[in-house]
């Protein structure tokens, strides 16, 4: 979903990563739990993609899809009456395709401590038409020493992603040339 349909590019006036940063908060309920007692991951992952979701919309001035999640890791439990707090970001862009951080943090709803960070993830959208093919978005712009961080760790996520999937294509292309259906 990262190659771009038939047309003529042009230029878009990038984006600075403040414009389109976001916080959903969310407070936890019995409904929201698992048979432990503890917010269910799947709840949790819920509210990390609607923040991306909403991030990767207003970066790129339209409608954008969920390509991949990368690397969700649970820090710490979530628990009912647990304030959370789904903090969002696009770190960095390509043609079509966006990669957003997420920062999952949680406080008691009745305390006065500071929240503690309790999840993360990085997920890549892909900037969509009307049709569904992907379209331009527009270059996120650095603005602190922390977003440049992010945006070269960003970077090597890409390249990550890129090169596990070409190998796992050469390895299902060679399994295909010895005769192994899969």
């Amino acid at each position: 979903m990262t190659d771009l349909a038939t047309g003529s590019e042009s230029t878009i006036q990038g984006k600075p990563t403040s414009a389109s940063r976001t916080t959903l908060s969310h407070i936890m309920t019995h409904a929201d739990t698992n048979l432990l007692g503890t917010v269910h991951g799947g709840v949790i992952m819920k509210l990390v993609d609607d923040a991306a979701g909403a991030v990767a919309g207003r970066h790129s001035g339209g409608p954008a899809v969920t390509a991949s999640m990368d690397e969700m890791a649970f820090l710490e439990p979530v628990r009912v009456g647990d304030l959370v707090h789904v903090k969002a970001q696009v770190n960095w862009t390509g043609r079509s395709s966006m990669e957003v951080g997420v920062r999952v943090l949680a406080e008691r709803w009745n305390e006065s401590t500071p929240a503690q960070q309790v999840g993360s993830a990085y997920l890549v959208f892909a900037a969509v038409d009307a049709d569904g093919k992907p379209r331009l978005v527009p270059p996120v712009l650095t603005e602190t020493d922390r977003d440049r961080r992010r945006y070269q760790e960003a970077q090597i996520r890409r390249t990550h992603r890129l090169a596990r999937r070409r190998a796992i294509k050469e390895l299902r292309d060679a399994r295909a040339a010895e005769g192994f259906e899969d």
